[in-house]
């Protein structure tokens, strides 16, 4: 069995940061090398920050928090689809009935994958991102949850955010900021846990996602 770690590591100096978002912080609120007893860090970033989970209540007033989103949602087989590395835009021909085989987790690697390997925190705006039709074809197969590789599933610039009310309105989750760049196109075992934000409107939380394969 192989374990991929999927996730995108939350860093100063080389985690980019959606524009608007909350920038990231990581301070010494103690040090043994100053003289306290224990180390411990004072983190300050959004929770769309790297690799995170988007709840329906990230873009719908009212709707489920990320406290309530379905553990058995987060968890269990999901389709790891590759798409060419010249597409833009992932379209509905690209998670057709016949690439996604009935799969209800779908997590796209797209040429965004590679923009990881940089070393600054520069916010990459030319992002392969999901077309609401895309989305609309994921709905009405009966997909549970979709993953992209960078920080949003929609188009930079979007001006009503359509990919994500189409998802988010029919609860599907969406996990952003995947790295898949070492992970082949198949089916693997997800478990991705977001933190249980109790708090404030819930629309989403940092995620640790792993991908484990079958054999």
């Amino acid at each position: 069995m192989r374990i991929y770690d999927v996730s995108v590591p939350i860093s100063t100096t080389t985690t980019p940061v959606y524009p608007g978002d909350p920038r990231i912080e990581i301070n010494s609120a103690s040090a043994i090398s100053n003289g306290d007893a224990a180390n411990v860090s004072l983190l300050n970033f959004g929770a769309h920050t790297a690799t995170h989970t988007d709840a329906p209540a990230h873009f719908i007033e009212g709707a489920a928090t990320v406290r309530q989103l379905p553990l058995e949602v987060l968890l269990g087989r999901a389709r790891v689809v590759e798409v060419p590395r010249d597409v833009r835009a992932v379209d509905a021909e690209h998670v057709s009935a016949d690439v996604l085989n009935g799969a209800t987790r779908v997590l796209l690697k797209t040429r965004n994958s590679a923009f990881w390997q940089e070393s600054s925190n520069n916010f990459r705006e030319d992002f392969t991102y999901i077309t609401p039709a895309a989305a609309r074809s994921l709905v009405h197969q009966g997909v549970r949850l979709v993953g992209i590789d960078y920080l949003s599933v929609d188009e930079f610039g979007s001006a009503n955010y359509e990919t994500h009310r189409v998802l988010l309105g029919s609860s599907v989750v969406i996990i952003e900021g995947l790295n898949l760049a070492e992970v082949p196109a198949g089916d693997y075992e997800l478990i991705c846990l977001p933190l249980l934000i109790a708090s404030g409107t819930g629309d989403g939380a940092p995620a640790r996602t792993i991908l484990r394969s079958w054999d």
